[in-house]
């Protein structure tokens, strides 16, 4: 499986990143993050598309309900409504950055029975 990237270990290597002369503390890059993340989800909420030129789009698309919906965990029929789902396509570059990455440390998340 592949192995996570916490937002603190991602906070940690920008921070390592910077300059030694930057004045840019560990604190000031989390909150720009929050406030990054904050930005993208306050946007897709309110309708808005957003887009990442070169890493992707980020947006909330709208599922239709169904009336014969099944509960998986009770196996009971109930009716589902319209609703929205957040979805995430990745830009072309990232794509393309995927399609040549090294088979072998791709996450094997799906399981063939």
């Amino acid at each position: 499986m592949a192995e996570k990237l916490t937002k603190a270990e991602l906070i940690d290597a920008l921070y390592a990143t910077l300059s030694p002369s930057s004045k840019t503390t560990r604190k000031e890059i989390h909150e720009l993050i929050d406030g990054l993340f904050s930005e993208i989800k306050g946007a897709i909420l309110t309708g808005r598309i957003v887009e990442l030129r070169g890493f992707g789009t980020f947006e909330v698309k709208l599922r239709k309900g169904r009336t014969r919906a099944r509960n998986p965990k009770t196996g009971e029929i109930v009716s589902v409504q319209d609703h929205g789902v957040a979805g995430f396509r990745p830009g072309r570059e990232l794509k393309k950055a995927a399609w040549e990455m090294d088979a072998s440390i791709i996450s094997r998340t799906f399981k063939k029975s």
